[in-house]
């Protein structure tokens, strides 16, 4: 999702793009694909423009959260995480999380299509998405914590 995009759903929701937003924005999608806090978001923000306030960035976010340009992910670890979301992604992506270090891997492939199918048929539901968090140790960690080397 670019800029222009963003703009147009803010707009055609009835929101206005102030300079805050724009600049909440171009942050935003500075981060790329980062899983990131509204703090993170907010420190970014004030080093191009120090006058914003914690206020807004937390304002901007929960528009764009209710707008679905953006989805708030738990990783079990007492923060809340946003992510842009991808306009064409059918379900949301997976993540393994390093129970060591915290480190997130985005994990795109969908392994869950056959469940689904199944679980429509034999319980008679529709699945709208889903979402699956796996923990283990990331490869770093798991050497370091076992001697062992991944391939």
């Amino acid at each position: 999702m670019d800029q222009q995009q963003i703009v147009e759903i803010l707009r055609k929701s009835g929101y206005k793009l102030t300079p805050q937003r724009r600049i909440t924005i171009d942050a935003l999608l500075a981060k790329g694909n980062e899983h990131f806090s509204v703090d993170e978001l907010y420190r970014q923000v004030k080093e191009e423009s120090p006058e914003v306030g914690m206020s807004t960035i937390y304002r901007t976010v929960q528009i764009l959260e209710e707008m679905g340009i953006i989805t708030r992910r738990n990783f079990d670890d007492g923060f809340a995480r946003f992510e842009l979301c991808e306009r064409n992604e059918k379900h949301w992506h997976h993540h393994l999380i390093c129970l060591k270090c915290n480190k997130v891997i985005e994990m795109q492939d969908d392994y869950l299509e056959t469940l689904e199918k199944e679980i429509e048929e034999k319980k008679n539901f529709i699945i709208m998405n889903h979402e699956l968090k796996v923990y283990g140790y990331c490869s770093d960690c798991y050497k370091n914590m076992k001697g062992v080397k991944f391939d």
